[in-house]
């Protein structure tokens, strides 16, 4: 084990969390400090758009920690206040109270902002959806079944409009490509998928993106650059992060759309590594660079930097089977390896008509992503082949082989 006297965790979310309960479980028994800059105890993030929007909970009941949890782990939990610089010279983490925080080894685990359009802030009733205050705030501003429109057809757009539905809203949803989530699944899976939004009565405008809002104090209206107009009384902003990584400037941590790690999530600083949305590494199972701002991968990251904290750099890389959910109109979705719109991409299993099916992408002959719909034990299979294999070539008669990435 590599002596370590004071780990710092600079952020405290889940990867946060994971992080700070590995290190414990492994045994390390020096200081462990929890940075966070919401004054609340870590919570989790997925039911935001979801259980919380919809108030079918409350915030204390998705934390991630409890105040008592926190005492048994002797964490040193220092809420309310951000990193705003980082010396590794000195390895010194300060905070914008102004307190320098000596390290031993940092973890950079600070996530991801919501992007929002210079001046669309500026009407009230402008939203977006990263912490739990914003999720309190729309949920008051979805009372009474206002106009809706979401702007974005990614993972949380779509899960806004589903549950803005599901509370009577009259939801608009608007994405620049030919249907949601389309980024990601390409066209011909993405229309397929659309129909359920459809079916649930959300309305989509596809193909144009958002020239404008106007308003008097409040927004009123969404202009498009197809000409058409969306009236709304509330927009919801779903248009991706930015991960934050501002203040690491000077620090000489390269940053290239997240922080930049190896294999083994060390970024170019000693004793310094990174972990969940901020983090952009070297995965060695696909060959490429990734930054995946889901939930499994800041749970998974967590805990390998915890590990490779304590024992250093003895094991293998970092090298997970991407993976992701979403849960929409009451059709989950789940999501494995790296699907790219230019695959070619076919159905396996079930049929788009019965909300029940497998697609498979596939690159060159070999398995590249899995998009499974209302089929949790099919994805099970493709994500243990995917894990112990990499990818399988396709055999003539259609079905897939195992064999390993190239």
């Amino acid at each position: 084990m590599v002596r370590k006297r004071r780990v710092v965790v600079a952020g405290a979310s889940l990867a946060n969390v994971r992080t700070a309960r590995a290190l414990r479980d492994r045994g390390f028994d020096g200081e462990v400090v929890l940075v966070g800059a919401e004054r609340c105890l870590p919570y989790d993030r997925p039911p935001l758009s979801k259980q919380l929007l919809a108030g079918k909970v409350d915030p204390g009941d998705i934390q991630l920690l409890s105040r008592e949890e926190a005492e048994a782990l002797d964490l040193d939990l220092r809420l309310g206040c951000r990193a705003s610089s980082l010396d590794p010279a000195r390895r010194v983490l300060e905070l914008d109270t102004g307190e320098p925080l000596r390290y031993d080894g940092l973890v950079i685990a600070t996530g991801s902002a919501p992007r929002m359009p210079a001046g669309w802030d500026a009407l009230a009733g402008v939203h977006v959806l990263r912490t739990a205050d914003d999720a309190l705030a729309l949920r008051s501003a979805l009372v009474g079944s206002p106009r809706v429109a979401v702007v974005g057809g990614g993972f949380v757009g779509c899960e806004v409009a589903s549950t803005a539905r599901g509370l009577g809203c009259d939801v608009t949803l608007i994405e620049p490509l030919v249907a949601p989530m389309a980024r990601v699944l390409g066209d011909e899976i993405a229309l397929d998928i659309a129909g359920m939004a459809l079916d649930a009565g959300v309305r989509l405008c596809c193909g144009a993106a958002v020239e404008r809002l106007e308003g008097s104090e409040r927004v009123e209206r969404v202009h498009l650059t197809d000409g058409s107009v969306v009236h709304a009384d509330a927009v919801v902003v779903g248009i991706g992060a930015r991960p934050v990584t501002d203040w690491l400037s000077g620090s000489g941590v390269r940053v290239t759309d997240g922080v930049v790690c190896d294999e083994h999530c060390a970024t170019s600083a000693p004793d310094v590594y990174a972990a969940g949305d901020v983090a952009r590494w070297r995965n060695p199972l696909f060959g490429r660079d990734m930054r995946i701002e889901h939930w499994t991968n800041a749970s998974e990251q967590g805990a390998f930097v915890a590990r490779t904290l304590l024992e250093g750099r003895q094991h293998g890389g970092y090298a997970p089977v991407p993976f992701a959910w979403s849960d929409q109109h009451g059709v989950k979705l789940q999501i494995a390896g790296v699907p790219d719109p230019s695959d070619r991409v076919r159905i396996v299993e079930g049929s788009v008509a019965e909300r029940r099916f497998v697609a498979v992408y596939q690159r060159e002959e070999r398995l590249s992503g899995v998009l499974a719909v209302n089929s949790p034990r099919a994805m099970i299979t493709y994500r243990r082949r995917f894990a112990q294999e990499g990818g399988f070539a396709e055999q003539a008669d259609g079905r897939l082989a195992a064999s390993p990435v190239a």
